[in-house]
């Protein structure tokens, strides 16, 4: 338990991050699980190049906050866009 009132604070503060940050990685898993069921199926090439897009633009977004390592970002990234070649050819 803290002692200070800046460690309440931080105590405070930091809880309230941990719950939007869970929250965020929650919401992004979503959406890269949402691609690869997209994938599973046979989705047309453009239907997969939007929703991909989308992906992208999720992980780069969270890479910039700091909710996921750049390069984790890059390496997903990489991994779906190998998922979404070999699909749709």
């Amino acid at each position: 338990m803290p002692n200070t009132p800046a460690a309440k604070k931080y105590l405070r503060t930091s809880t309230g991050r941990r719950l939007q940050n869970r929250q965020q990685r929650s919401t992004l898993r979503g959406k890269i699980k949402g691609f690869r069921t997209l994938l599973s199926g046979e989705p047309s090439r453009e239907e997969a190049d939007k929703e991909f897009g989308l992906v992208v633009k999720a992980l780069d977004q969270a890479a910039a906050k700091n909710l996921i390592h750049a390069n984790a970002a890059a390496r997903s990234k990489s991994r779906l866009a190998a998922l979404k070649k070999k699909s749709c050819s």
